[in-house]
């Protein structure tokens, strides 16, 4: 049969005209003749989102949901059908016959649909490159009918608005997914709560678990780290209409998103194209002070604090008991109740998190003693703040009930009074005039004092006396110890030279504990039978005289239970020793790394331990009088009494910095193979975050049981914190778990695996803080995914060939480096 080339050109326009009428492929928009199924997608104009049927993770079900197109995960944003999930691939996305987007299985029943304003005979959706899925008429494209922005999933993108529309009563949620593997609506949701002063909340089924606060005109109270920066900006609209939340690019070549996390974590994620990884930028909830309600009524809660949990002024503890079991979900009480007598008046409170607006009331126009008269006149009012802070502040906020979730920021917080006694106001007053009248005597009597000082040894030189020291000695007054006066002289208790002979049985080995970089450390008994430790400075010793006052002026001013106790110093011609409280248990590394006496570590004992080192770094780097940097924590620098506590010892090679400093930089590298970070052992850059990655080798020490430094596996070359990694993510950590522990708490051990690799984290920046560390161990809070440790890299191991130079027979498991010069 002969076909004419007008005739077939005529039967394949046809053909290809049929084809596009029943299904669509990488075009950005799908119209009333086309339609969607498995296999098809729309893409934006840019190609920046992608629409189409996906599996959620492992799961074989099928839904329709947008995606980033650009992306190598294919992050999803958005999903329509996430209760009613396709068993098969028969699903077909279309439109009805009022102009609906509906989805059908393949019994064609309808298993979502759009919600259109109005209906329409000629409908077009088209994926816009916000990743907004839009439904409007052909004829006006511009005036949307129905949006995926308004039914938000867990995700939250730029352009979006979170919050209700008061005149048609849409409210946009986040929702979480129940897990990676399924969409469909989790337990965590965040929602707009308009009763009182608006405010976000973070829901846990029917438990709060965080709440923004209200919106003060520059941030969300609770949220002192969402500040301008250069890459979106932010608003808050709350007039009769509309209350939303929103935010908007800067520049459009940044990927960003929020997203509730099927764990409960709302975070701000920025996608990094050199890694191909999304990287953590913020998140709602920072530390343990944003549990919702932690100090319960009229608490305050204090991250920088120990114990965080605080009374406000003018109210104590409602049941001191409790209080002091560390049990604050009660709160406190007024020391005297309000009665609505003259001179009650109210406290100022600067820096804080507004409490809890979900009873309170408001007034926008009102300015602050406007809002101070109100209160006053209601006897049921407990407080007042400003509701607008910005150019000056404005507005008025009431609170008529318990005030509940107020936290202290160091920055970024805001003003609140809180309405007291009269007796309180005066008792306060009074002491306001005394801490004034102190604030000018101490000056006063200080400078005469000086002057008199000054005076006296003026006539002691003059007369050509000497002053004699009792009971304390300056280090730096011995021969050879340093060549210049020091202006920060040191008291320390003096130990006489033969005390300490005597005591260690003139340094006998069999008195010797352990030994370090420092030197051999010795166990002594004085003669009223107190046990010591004596660290004695070595002539061959790696460290000298440097690190010897260097340790001194460090662990002399430091207080912790995680610390260990200096008791004194002896200076004696040649020799320097340092005395310590005695250790029984010796260090860590004793128990860990010996397949017998590992046995006496069961989990609980090595979970304590953990946490232990976590405060005891904690107080070093951010509660102590000095920021400390410690540079060289490892197990054989973990001691252990009677008790099992860790004490963290061995300061020589500390540094500390001042409150606006953070990291620094040296030609001389301190610490111990293994245990140094990257950006440390190559670079000389340290940090806190320094301390951070050491202790994360020390968790992954604790639980395995194994050393980090030569460490070796027969199924690859890596290190014990590759090897750790390597379990993580193939979900088969609890290999690591050391085979002397008999049983455990699972989820214990494997959240400290989990903690202990966000701690050697390659980057610094991808490190906590251990402020943070301490939160994750001890909560439930949700944690991130680690990203490669630092040192991931295989390598060849020789047998044998595991430290940098030869060891003595001592529990000291590394050797301490204390110059390396980078190749």
């Amino acid at each position: 049969m002969k076909v004419s080339v007008a005739g077939f050109v005529v039967f394949l326009i046809y053909f290809i005209s049929f084809f596009f009428s029943r299904s669509c492929s990488a075009g950005d928009t799908l119209d009333a003749n086309q339609s969607l199924k498995d296999g098809d997608t729309i893409v934006s104009a840019e190609g920046t989102f992608e629409m189409g049927f996906f599996n959620p993770g492992k799961s074989q079900k099928l839904f329709l949901g947008i995606w980033y197109k650009k992306i190598a995960t294919g992050t999803v944003v958005w999903v329509a059908n996430r209760g009613i999930p396709l068993n098969d691939s028969a699903g077909v996305l279309t439109f009805s016959d009022k102009g609906n987007l509906v989805l059908v299985n393949g019994t064609n029943s309808t298993i979502w649909s759009s919600t259109l304003s109005r209906s329409t005979t000629n409908p077009v959706a088209r994926l816009l490159d916000t990743g907004n899925l839009v439904v409007a008429d052909v004829n006006d494209p511009r005036n949307f009918l129905w949006q995926s922005f308004d039914y938000p999933g867990s995700t939250f993108l730029a352009g979006m608005k979170a919050g209700i529309d008061l005149r048609t009563g849409l409210k946009r949620d986040l929702t979480s997914w129940k897990s990676p593997d399924d969409p469909s609506v989790g337990e965590y949701s965040n929602r707009l709560h308009t009763g009182g002063v608006p405010q976000f909340l973070l829901w846990k089924g029917s438990v709060l678990r965080f709440r923004s606060g209200p919106w003060n005109g520059l941030r969300f109270s609770g949220m002192p780290n969402l500040k301008p920066n250069h890459i979106y900006t932010f608003e808050f609209v709350f007039n009769d209409e509309e209350i939303y939340y929103k935010y908007e690019l800067i520049n459009s070549s940044v990927v960003t998103r929020m997203e509730l996390n099927s764990d409960g974590a709302l975070r701000r994620y920025i996608w990094i194209d050199r890694t191909q990884e999304w990287n953590l930028y913020l998140g709602a909830s920072m530390d343990d002070c944003d549990r919702y309600a932690l100090c319960g009524a009229y608490g305050s809660c204090d991250i920088n604090n120990s114990p965080t949990c605080g009374c406000l002024k003018g109210f104590v503890p409602k049941f001191p008991e409790e209080w002091v079991a560390a049990d604050w979900s009660n709160g406190c009480v007024r020391k005297v109740s309000l009665d609505c007598r003259e001179g009650e008046d109210f406290l100022k409170y600067s820096g804080v998190k507004l409490p809890d607006t979900q009873q309170s009331w408001y007034n926008k126009t009102m300015n602050l003693e406007e809002c101070k008269q109100v209160c006053l006149k209601n006897c049921s009012c407990t407080a007042y703040a400003s509701m607008d802070i910005s150019g000056g502040g404005s507005g008025c906020i009431l609170w008529f009930n318990e005030l509940i979730d107020i936290r202290q920021y160091n920055e970024n917080g805001q003003d609140i009074y809180i309405r007291l006694a009269a007796s309180e106001i005066a008792a306060y007053r009074s002491s306001i005039g005394k801490e004034r009248m102190r604030k000018i005597i101490i000056p006063v009597l200080s400078s005469m004092i000086v002057f008199l000082g000054l005076f006296l040894i003026f006539i002691v030189w003059k007369k050509g006396k000497k002053r004699k020291r009792k009971g304390a000695v300056v280090l730096n007054q011995e021969q050879n110890f340093t060549e210049k006066r020091e202006t920060d002289d040191l008291e320390l208790p003096l130990f006489d030279f033969v005390t300490l002979t005597d005591a260690t049985d003139c340094f006998s080995m069999s008195n010797k504990l352990s030994e370090g970089g420092f030197g051999p450390v010795y166990k002594g008994i004085l003669k009223d039978g107190q046990e010591i430790a004596v660290k004695r400075l070595s002539t061959t010793s790696r460290q000298g005289i440097d690190e010897f006052k260097n340790e001194v002026s460090f662990i002399v001013k430091l207080q912790h239970r995680n610390l260990v106790k200096l008791l004194g110093c002896c200076i004696h011609g040649e020799e320097r020793l340092l005395i310590y409280e005695y250790m029984p248990n010796k260090s860590l590394d004793f128990f860990i790394f010996d397949q017998n006496k590992s046995r006496l570590l069961d989990w609980p004992k090595r979970f304590n331990i953990i946490n232990g080192i976590a405060r005891g770094l904690l107080y070093l780097h951010q509660d102590s009088r000095l920021r400390i940097i410690h540079r060289d924590l490892k197990a054989s620098n973990i001691l252990l009494d009677n008790d099992m506590n860790p004490k963290i010892s061995d300061f020589g090679l500390a540094r500390s910095f001042g409150e606006d400093e953070s990291a620094g930089n040296t030609k001389k590298v301190v610490g111990t193979y293994g245990y140094m970070s990257p950006e440390y052992a190559i670079d000389g850059l340290f940090s806190v975050k320094s301390d951070v990655f050491s202790f994360g080798v020390l968790v992954l020490e604790i639980v395995s049981g194994k050393k980090n430094r030569g460490f070796t596996h027969s199924d690859h070359r890596l290190n014990l914190l590759g090897h750790a990694w390597r379990l993580f993510n193939d979900d088969k950590s609890e290999e690591l778990i050391d085979e002397s522990v008999d049983s455990c708490n699972v989820s214990e051990v494997l959240r400290s695996i989990h903690v202990g690799l966000l701690c050697v984290q390659q980057s610094p920046e991808h490190r906590p803080r251990m402020s943070t560390v301490v939160l994750m161990l001890s909560s439930d809070v949700a944690l991130p995914k680690p990203n490669k440790p630092g040192f991931y890299a295989e390598r060849s191991l020789i047998e044998g060939d595991s430290s940098t130079g030869k060891q003595d027979a001592s529990s000291t498991n590394e050797v301490t480096v204390t110059l390396l010069e980078p190749r």
